[in-house]
This record gives structure tokens, sequence and C-alpha cells, in this order.
């Protein structure tokens, strides 16, 4: 196997490193870590960076640690806005969630990954305690100059103490496992390199043994905006949030130019294979999107299984815009749970114009929009194109007297399920 490091850099995943000699020390099996504050029931598409880089650990003959942050989730890591302080009971609802998903997306051969809450060696501190013997070795000058406190800083907000305090608890998670679980090496995105240092810097004068730091590129579009959102909201990593049909979509929306950075960064296809597809991109006779559909396919498998990217699947096809596929109640019906879908009430449909249904079905967001839409053939009812702008639905156009299909284009689609 392929040393971990190279791999890593040559996959663009490596934004610094604390030492080149780290390359030379993943030749031997060792321990890494990535932590994950429960600010939410599910992870997003922004984590997955990290998830993923702790597979290639994994599979290159490592054990990876997932850090749940039981402690540092109570008091969040310095951002653009200071986070809200979580309730108890949100917490560790959030804490299971996100130890369920896990515990399962790691799978086949390999270590087997150790999943560990850092509140179970914070709870046993005092706050006396814990300034005294951790506290005492931080120094306040290099606290400042980590660039998130900075910006903080100069922020109206500014910064509070709880949040200043932040990249000391994390400091201490790493000496922690360096003691107790031999772990040598963290991960984390850009934004971490601060927190990270503090780390190394706080174990190298507790006499620890040697440890590393490395931060990969948050991840990005070409326009420099942060993946992982959408119109609707957050891309979660969890069906219970976002279906896998969802999530499939999503990826196959993706640019040209970023879906092979996409492929390097979020799948495991050889490096040789996505060079191939590059150049395939290039050519008169590419097959638009199959890029972005193959990203689609390795990253919804990873993400929910082979189960989750046939039920993905089966969705796209049974409902594309333009297609012969017969619809039914009971098709829909299988399928409602895994796209976007609303009940409504019959009087909120019959007799609707259309460009107003596809303004409360969030298609679009305005009227102007809807009838641009149309106009330029991109908008779909029940799969067959509509062309008038007036168009005015009835009862003859609903599916089994239950189901209407609206489609902006042919990656965005909505259900709307009729109450008698």
């Amino acid at each position: 196997m392929k040393n971990v490091i190279e791999l890593l850099q040559e996959r663009g995943f490596i934004d610094q490193m604390t030492s080149q000699e780290l390359v030379e020390h993943v030749n031997s099996a060792r321990n890494a870590y990535v932590g994950f504050d429960p600010t939410a029931d599910s992870l997003h598409l922004g984590n997955l960076v990290g998830i993923i880089a702790l597979e290639w650990f994994r599979r290159c003959g490592h054990t990876p640690y997932v850090i749940l942050g039981g402690a540092t989730g109570r008091i969040g890591d310095p951002k653009s806005v200071e986070r809200p302080l979580l309730d108890e009971q949100t917490l560790q609802s959030n804490l299971q969630s996100i130890r369920r998903f896990f515990e399962k997306i790691f799978r086949g051969g390999g270590s087997k990954p150790v999943i560990l809450n850092n509140n179970d060696w914070f709870a046993k501190f005092s706050l006396i305690d814990f300034l005294r013997d951790v506290g005492k070795l931080f120094r306040v000058g290099p606290m400042l100059a980590k660039e998130t406190v900075k910006q903080r800083l100069n922020s109206e907000e500014g910064l509070s103490f709880t949040e200043f305090s932040y990249q000391i608890l994390q400091g201490y998670d790493f000496a922690y496992l360096n003691q107790h679980h031999t772990v040598t090496i963290q991960m984390g995105g850009s934004d971490q390199w601060g927190n990270i240092t503090s780390g190394t810097d706080y174990n190298r004068k507790i006499g620890g043994s040697i440890v590393y730091g490395i931060t990969f590129p948050l991840l990005t579009k070409s326009d420099g905006k942060k993946f992982g959102k959408s119109e609707e909201g957050a891309i979660w990593l969890s069906e219970e949030k976002l279906s896998a049909y969802q999530f499939y979509q999503y990826l196959v929306r993706v640019s040209d130019a970023d879906v092979i950075k996409l492929l390097r960064m979020l799948t495991f296809l050889d490096m040789e294979e996505i060079r191939s597809i590059e150049q395939q991109m290039q050519k008169s006779d590419y097959a638009p999107n199959s890029a972005q559909k193959r990203l689609a396919e390795e990253v919804t498998r990873f993400v929910h299984g082979e189960e989750g990217l046939e039920k993905a699947l089966k969705v796209t096809e049974g409902i594309a815009p333009g297609t012969e596929a017969q619809l039914s109640a009971a098709s829909f019906k299988e399928f409602m749970q895994d796209m976007p879908h609303a009940e409504m009430n019959q009087n909120d449909v019959i007799d609707v114009k259309l460009v107003d249904l596809f303004v409360r079905a969030n298609l679009v967001s305005s009227k102007s929009e809807a009838i641009r839409l149309i106009k330029n053939g991109g908008a779909y009812l029940n799969n067959v194109r509509i062309d008038d702008p007036t168009f005015v639905i009835s009862a003859r156009d609903l599916i089994d007297e239950a189901y209407l299909l609206l489609s902006a284009g042919k990656k965005k689609r909505f259900l709307v399920h009729i109450s008698k």
C-alpha cells in the first residue's frame, strides 16, 4: 500500500503539515484522529473530507480515531459568529446520532475505528485543577496570534473567553490521546491549524512523544464558496435529514469546474482513472454530466451504502422528466420519503396556476422566475414539458387523483400529495 501522506498529497488533501518527517513516520502503523463537535444531529458534506482522510489511513494499515466533542461541543470553536450553546438533552441526542453514523460508515476489512467522547476525560477535571495543571502551560501571546482568534477579535461581535479557551481544550485532547492511546497524528480543516499546533506545543512541553498535525483545505467551489449548502439548506450525511436521493442529486448537479476536485477528495477511485475521466471531459464525444454521475454514485455508496445508492438511482430513473416512465400512486408512495415533497389541500392545487405552485414548492424564488423557466422549456408537470406560462392545474392532471410531480429542469423535483 502506498504511503498515506504521499497518497493524500497526490489527491490534494494536504494544506499544511507540522513536519515533513511525517512522511517517514507513517511507514509504520500509526493512530490518527479527527475531532467532530456535535453542533447538529448530523454531519454535513464539509465534514466528509475528514472522514475520507480517516478512511484512507485505515486502508493504508493505520487505526483511525474519531473523537466526538462531548466537552468541546459545549464550548464552540471560534467561527465567524459565536455558536449558540446547546442544552444537555440536545447535546446528548446529537452525540448519539453522530456515533451511530460512524459505527456504520467504515465498512470492509482493516482496523476497526476507535470512537471516543472527550467529555470522558474532561469531566474528571475541576476548574481550578484544569487552570493550574493545563492552562498554566499555554501562553496568551501565541493564543492571540491564532488566525481564527484574530479575526474574531477584530469583528464587531468580539470573542468571548469561553470560545478563546477552546484551543486549550483541543490541545489537551491531543496530549491525552497521545498518552493513553498512542495517537501521534491529528487532522482537521485548514481553519483548525491554530488548534492543532496548540496541541503539538502542549504535548512537547509536558514531555510527550513527538506528534504531528495535518490540515486539509476546506471544501470550496471554483468560485470560492463552500460546498455543502444548497438552496434547501445543508447537505447532511444522515438519511434521516436528507434522503439518499437528494444527496445523490446534489452531487449530480456540481459544475464541470469542480467535479474532478471532488472525485479526488471524496472518492476512492484510482488517480489514473480520475485523470482518464478528466481527459474524456475535453473530448467532443464526452457524454455531458457522466463525470458527475460517477461522483454521485461513488460518494452516495460510501455515505449511504449500496442500498442507499440503489434507492437513489431507482428514484432518479423512475421520475426523470421527459421519460416514458409510468407514473402511479404506488410508485410515488415508494419514492415519497426519498425526495422533496409536501401534502397540500385540493383547494390549494386545483385551478391554481402552475407558476404559483412552483413558487410554493420552492422550486423557484418568484413567479417571474417560474415564467422564465417555462418559456425556456425547463418546466415539467408529471414528466411532461409545459410551454404555457398561464397553465392552470385541473383535476385531470392529478396522477391517480392524488399526486403531482413538478420538475424545474431535469434535476430539481418536488412531489405534491393531495389530501382529500
